[in-house]
This record gives structure tokens, C-alpha cells and sequence, in this order.
């Protein structure tokens, strides 16, 4: 709980320091919470939040993060419980599992003997690894900073959009560094990399990363990309060089093979080049050395770019025009400002802001930039494009953002999401596939999860007027993509999550079909839609999977509560219900209103108080995400006020286990910034937010003048505190309003809904 006294100390000595200067937000973002990996707090091998404390830029293409551990299901590259790092990375996936990657463009400072190798985690002193100072490691949006011990060495990072900078304050020595793995990637290696010397103070060169050199998924996410670098020094290039690992052909190179003993050796014994200005290879180092007076500050600044070093050049030129590390931190600041400024929110504890404001940043990292300064972006065709049109965005994970990420963007950024939907337009286009990847990464088709997610955000951002993008291509890739995968020919798929995660994609394009005037279209899959009623068991009153000549699976003896029992990392009482877009169809099938409430309340009430890992409400995974707003459209919205403050409060902490499961890119953090705000969506393509209980006495979010009438739309709670957590009343507008929900397009025109709180439930308000 450390970083949650220190962040607490900061705002109150700022708070202290300007008495006239209100905080902002970027004030209260504490980039630790979640940045854990570690498995043995989180009740499932999925682990924590996993995401990364180092410098960001809302939605930039680069991130500049401490690496701490590679390997294995560490997809951020950091653990907070780790006690060494390996360097500061250009590259970082934020709270994702199934190893992750990036990671690229590795750099560390260090003073003594060259290391090749980074060395083990409890050993860092058999490679160029540094044990590192926990009590003044520091984290803040767009910057971070810590000591690395073993070299008496301050480390500090700050980002733009496309380019990173770092600052390393060294000791007096007369043998002081500054070293780059080209190799290093999390969860593997890149498999080839170049490098040049292009004059005293600059290189440039790339790093190819394949699925050979595992990555995304260990390489089963299909990873194909290059990363190229533009990068400056601020000191002389006197005393360079370059290491070269012999890696024999034919060895494995994935995330076990290059953490293997064996492989590590190898690294250890590359050959040294002093003074080679140009190479290329498959596992390739970079180093400068120089002599350092007491606490001397030495830069590297670079810019990154998926297209081209040229690319990469402009990119850094245009945003790092010197080594003015606080000009570029400062801005960076700035940018984070403005983009948190996009909701402003009053009341609650200063807990309560932290988490807000650092779930709010969490939301803002993706879908990242994958354009150029230029315009220039790489093509699903390998080839490189361009657009005045709109920016190349990718890392879209979605199965998890469908649900939370992208409706709440398309209130505060839906220029964002028109972007996604375009790039994932294009993709299915350029890559000749004809339809829609379910989770996209660089261009990659990885086949992650399942269901069809990009149906789900394209439809909801149709409806909510977020349609500048090629519609009638949109349309059929929509088609093409339910045909690929849906419940087709026999009317369910094998499993339960794929049948009710297909019924709903289908209910979507059948409502984009009805909106183009598509008549069969809409009626054929609306009629799909319904094929969730299909694997409904009326003998064990369930969900159940169901073989394709129509046999039933052998029903467990746990029941519905078995882990994985037709359904993806989730059980069958946690995916059953996932029918949003048929709800009173749903409860039809599970006996009507009070069943399910009763069912719902058990499902609630057997969840542990921590909201760790569980068979019940298991808010550390997405397919339960709109369960409390289900309460709503069964005429008990007090039980969704109840249940969503106290996932609020439960699941959500300061601190770096303050998040119950992965952060899955944006959604877990997404979940909270819509459900503290008092509204949030149960089926993303149906224009409708539920109302619920906010956290905080006044919410203003501030619309996109471009998609929306209205200036802001404002939240408030008058009364509301963790004990008035009931809606008692509310008016829309200074009218009377009832209903427990509120449309896309009354948020849109802008206004203020007031809600009446009171410590008991009102069971009258809100069931019209």
C-alpha cells in the first residue's frame, strides 16, 4: 500500500504549496494501481491488473516503461513486486495476458564491465539488470522515475504521441553507459534486427518481430511487425559499439527458449564490435560509453514508428527537438490534462478521485496511434498507407471493450471510436480477409477470444451518429464476419459462450440492416438472434452446451458452477446471462421476474467481500460486466444502485493490487468510469444507459462538438454519500423524470439529470 500514502502525500503537499492552484486531473493518476503480474493475490493463474507504470500520452503510439520481468503470462512487462530492472522500453501493452509483447527498443544505463545479457530476476548481477530503490520510484501520467541501485544511476522517462525521451543522472565514473537491446521483446524476441551509425550523435535501424520469436500469445497471436527507430544522444558518440549473439539456425527462439539457461549463455558470449557502424543479425546490442562527472546528466531521446526510419526521424524531430527533458514532460502533462478534463467529477473521498482519474487514463491508452506524423501508416496488406481521413489505431482486445471501453468513448472520445471502426474497416479490406478480427493486434489477426466484438462497437457507434467511415464496406465485413462466425446452420455453436456471444453479434447486424434499410437482411438475423433459446436446458433450467447432432453435454456434477463447462474463462451461471439484446426473452426462459431477481441475488450474495477470482459474480472477468444493471430492466434499479456501489467500492482500490483482474486494454477501468458516474450500458448497439447510484455528487462530462448538440452533460447527486446510496427521485432538465435509464441522444444534446439520494431504496422510482 505504499504508492497509495505516497500519491496521497503528493496531492496534499501540492494542495499545501498552491493554495490559489486547484489540482487536476492528471494530478490524481497513480499509475501503479494494477501494475502487478504476480498470480498468488489474484485466486486464478489470470492474475492482477497487469499494467504498466511508465510514460504515456493519451492514445500515442509510444509508451516508455521500466521493464522488470519477460517471460511467461507478463504481458505488461512490469511487476511491481519485482526488485530489478532490465531497462526502459519504447514499446508496453497495458493489462493484458497471454504473454503480451512489445516491449521493444530496450534501454538501459550502466557504469563498469559491458553485460550483454539482462540476466535473471534474482541475479541481476550476471547481466546489465539493476536492482532498483522502491522508496523513491515515482509514477505519474506521462512520467516516471527511479533509481537503479546497483549503478548509483537516477532513471527518468517522458513521452509524446510518437517519440520518448529519458534522462540518466550518473555518478562520477570513468566508465558510464548507455546500452540498447535490440532483441528484447516481452514474451520472446524480436528475430532480426539493424542497426547504423549515422553520425555522432545518431543511429537508426529496426527490429523484426515474428511469431517465430514468440510474442503475443507465445507467437499463436500471429505477431508480424517491425519496429524502427530514429534515436539521438546527447552526448558524443566516442566509445560505441555492437553485440553480437551468434543464434545457431534452426533454434527455437520463443518465450521458453530465450529464458532457457542454455540461451542466456549464448547472449552472454556474443561478440563485441567496438566501433561498427553498421550490422545486421539475430540478436543484436548497441552501446555508447563515456566518463561521467558526479550527477551529470546524459539524454537518449527516440522516435518509433511501424512504417519506416524515416518515418520514425520525422516523428521525433517533430515532437523532441532537443534534450529539453522538462519541456517534453511538461507537455506531456498538459496533454494528459486536457484529455482527463473530459469528465470532471466533485464529491467523494480522495480515494475516490485516484481511482477515478487513473481508471479514467487507464481507458486512454488504447486503441494507440499507428500513424505517423505524416500520415503514413502500415497496411493490412504489408504495404504502406495513407489517410487525411482519419488515424490508424490499433490494439483492439474486443471481446473485453465492446462491453464498457468503447460506449464510454463514444460519449468523451468518438472520434476515437470512428477511427477503430475505420481501421478495422480497412484491415479486413486491405488484408483481403473481408471481415472483421475479433482481436486485433498490429495489424494481426490473433483469433483471441471469440464472438464478433467489432460488429457490436461498429453498430453502437452507428447508432449513436459515430458514422464517418465507409458504411456499405462496414455493412458487408459486418455480414461477412456473422456468416464466418455465428450459430448458422444448426442454430447454436458447441459451446455456450460462443451460441450467446453469436445470438447477440447477430441481434447487432440485424438492427445495422434494419437502419439500411436491408429488410431481409435485418429479419433474418434478428431471427438468429433468438438462437440462444436453442441450448436453454428445461430440465436442468440452464444453459447448456449442446453437440452438433443435438445431444446435450454430460452435465456436471458442480452444476453451473463448473469453470470452463461449454464457456470461455467463465462458468455456465456466469455466461447465462449473456443475452442482452432479448432480456424479457432471457427471464421468460429462467421462470420470470422473481426467479431471477432470486437467482441474481444468489449469484451477488456468494460472491467473496474481496471480489477476487470467484464462480460467482466474478467482476475480474468481462462476460458478468452487465449483470448489475440487469436489476434495472427486472423493476429492482435499487438493487442495481446497491450492487454497482458496492463493486464500486470492493473491486476498485488505490493501490497496486488495486484491480481484481487484468485491465484487459482499457475495459476493466472503463466498467468503473461509467458505473461511478451513475449511468452505464447493458446492450452496446441499443442506444440506452442504464441510471445507477454515482460515487461522486456531480459528474460533467464535456461532449465532441462534432458528434453531439450539446456542450456537456452533468450528473448530480444531491445528498449523495457511501451511506445515501439510493435514487430516490430525479429530473432530466429541471422535469420530473422516472425511468431508470436515459438514451444516447438525450446525453448527447447536453442538460443535467439530478438524482435525489437517501440511505434507504425507493421502490417506486424508476420501474415505469
Amino acid at each position: 500500500m505504499k504508492n497509495k500514502i505516497t500519491i496521497t502525500a503528493v496531492l496534499l503537499l501540492r494542495a499545501v504549496a498552491g493554495l490559489s492552484q486547484s489540482l487536476q486531473p492528471a494530478d490524481y493518476v497513480n499509475p501503479f494501481i494494477g501494475a502487478v503480474t504476480s498470480t498468488t493475490k489474484a485466486g486464478d493463474s489470470s492474475g492482477l491488473g497487469k499494467t504498466f507504470p511508465g510514460a504515456a500520452t493519451p492514445f500515442g503510439l509510444v509508451q516508455v516503461s521500466p521493464n522488470t520481468i519477460s517471460g511467461g503470462d507478463n504481458g505488461s512487462g512490469y511487476n511491481y513486486e519485482n526488485s530489478t530492472i532490465e531497462g526502459f522500453a519504447f514499446t508496453q501493452m497495458s493489462g493484458i495476458g497471454w504473454y503480451g509483447d512489445l516491449g521493444n527498443f530496450l534501454v538501459t544505463p550502466t557504469t563498469g564491465e559491458l553485460k550483454t545479457s539482462s540476466g535473471r530476476i534474482d541475479h541481476p548481477e550476471e547481466g546489465y539488470r539493476s536492482r532498483y530503490s522502491k522508496s523513491d520510484e515515482v509514477a505519474q501520467a506521462g512520467y516516471y522515475a527511479a533509481t537503479l541501485t546497483d549503478y548509483q544511476i537516477r532513471a527518468e522517462a517522458t513521452a509524446s504521441p510518437h517519440s520518448g525521451i529519458l534522462c540518466f543522472t550518473f555518478p562520477e565514473n570513468d566508465q558510464s553507459r548507455i546500452q540498447i537491446d535490440l532483441a528484447k521483446r516481452v514474451g520472446g524476441t524480436s528475430t532480426e534486427q539493424y542497426i547504423k551509425v549515422l553520425d555522432d550523435h545518431t543511429i537508426q535501424g529496426w527490429m523484426k518481430c515474428t511469431p517465430e520469436g514468440g510474442g503475443w500469445g507465445n507467437g499463436d497471436g500471429k505477431p508480424n511487425y517491425t519496429v524502427f527507430f530514429y534515436a539521438q544522444f546527447s552526448k558524443p558518440l566516442k566509445n560505441f559499439g555492437v553485440w553480437s549473439a551468434d543464434i545457431p539456425n534452426g533454434w527455437n527462439r520463443k518465450n521458453g527458449d530465450v529464458n532457457s539457461d542454455l540461451y542466456r549463455e549464448l547472449v552472454a558470449q556474443a561478440t563485441i564490435e567496438k566501433g561498427c557502424t553498421e550490422k545486421q543479425g539475430r540478436h543484436l546490442g548497441f552501446f555508447s560509453e563515456f566518463k561521467t562527472a558526479k550527477n551529470e546528466k546524459v539524454y537518449l531521446k527516440a522516435g518509433i514508428s511501424f512504417v519506416s526510419t524515416d518515418g520514425a526521424k520525422k516523428n521525433l524531430l517533430s515532437e523532441i527537438k532537443d534534450f529539453n527533458f522538462e519541456r517534453v514532460k511538461a507537455n506531456a502533462t498538459r496533454l494528459w490534462n486536457n484529455a482527463l478534463s473530459k469528465i470532471n467529477v466533485e464529491g467523494g473521498t480522495n480515494d475516490d478521485k485516484i481511482i477515478f482519474y487513473t481508471a479514467l487514463y487507464h481507458t486512454m491508452i488504447d486503441p494507440r496511434c499507428f500513424t505517423d506524423v505524416d500520415g503514413n501508416y502500415p497496411g493490412g496488406d504489408g504495404k504502406v498507407h495513407k489517410t487525411d481521413k482519419f488515424i490508424k489505431r490499433t490494439i483492439f482486445s474486443g471481446w473485453d471493450v465492446f462491453r464498457s471501453q468503447f460506449p464510454l468513448q463514444t460519449i468523451i472520445n468518438p472520434e476515437i471510436v470512428n477511427d477503430m471502426v475505420n481501421s478495422l474497416v480497412e484491415l479486413a479490406d486491405e488484408s483481403g480477409n473481408k471481415y472483421l478480427e475479433r482481436w486485433e493486434f498490429l495489424n494481426a489477426y490473433s483469433d483471441c477470444m471469440m464472438g464478433n466484438p467489432a460488429v457490436s462497437v461498429m453498430v453502437d457507434a452507428y447508432n449513436k451518429g459515430i458514422r464517418r467511415f465507409n458504411i456499405e464496406k462496414a455493412y458487408q465485413y459486418a455480414k461477412n464476419t456473422c456468416e464466418k462466425f455465428g450459430n448458422g446452420t444448426f442454430g447454436h455453436s458447441k459451446y455456450i459462450s460462443h451460441t450467446l456471444e453469436h445470438a447477440y453479434s447477430e441481434w447487432c447486424l440485424s438492427v445495422f440492416a434494419d437502419s439500411l434499410g436491408k429488410k431481409e437482411d435485418a429479419l433474418l438475423y434478428f431471427n438468429r438472434s433468438k438462437s440462444y433459446k436453442n441450448i436453454f436446458d428445461t430440465e436442468v433450467k440452464w444453459f447448456r452446451p449442446k453437440n452438433e447432432d443435438g445431444t446435450w453435454w454430460e452435465w456436471p456434477k458442480e452444476g453451473r458452477l463448473k469453470m470452463d463447462y461449454g464457456c470461455t474463462e467463465s462458468n455456465a451461471y456466469q455466461q447465462g446471462w449473456f443475452v442482452p439484446h432479448d432480456i424479457p426473452g432471457m427471464v421468460s426462459l429462467m421462470g420470470g421476474n422473481e426467479n431471477v431477481i432470486s437467482d441474481l441475488a444468489e449469484l451477488f450474495t456468494n460472491t467473496p467481500e474481496n471480489m477476487i477470482w470467484n464462480n460467482y459474480y466474478n467482476h475480474s472477468n468481462e462476460p458478468v460486466h452487465h449483470v448489475p444493471f440487469l436489476f434495472n430492466r427486472l423493476k429492482a434499479p435499487w438493487l442495481t444502485q446497491y450492487w454497482n456501489r458496492q463493486i464500486c467500492k470492493r473491486a476498485y482500490q488505490n493501490s497496486v493490487y488495486g484491480l481484481v483482474g487484468n485491465e484487459d486494454v482499457g475495459q476493466m477501468s472503463a466498467w468503473y468510469v461509467l458505473a461511478a458516474s451513475g449511468i452505464h450500458p447493458v446492450c452496446p448497439g441499443e442506444t440506452r444507459y442504464e441510471i445507477t447510484s454515482p460515487v461522486f455528487n456531480r459528474v460533467e462530462f464535456k461532449l465532441d462538438p462534432k458528434y453531439a448538440k450539446g456542450k456537456s452533460f452533468t450528473i448530480v447527486a444531491r445528498n449523495g454519500s457511501e451511506k445515501n446510496s439510493y435514487i430516490q427521485s430525479a429530473k432530466l432538465n429541471g422535469k420530473i423524470w422516472n425511468k431508470c435509464w436515459i438514451s444516447h441522444a438525450q446525453v448527447a444534446a447536453g442538460g443535467i439529470l439530478e438524482l435525489e439520494m437517501g440511505d434507504q431504496p425507493n421502490r417506486t422510482w424508476g420501474i415505469d
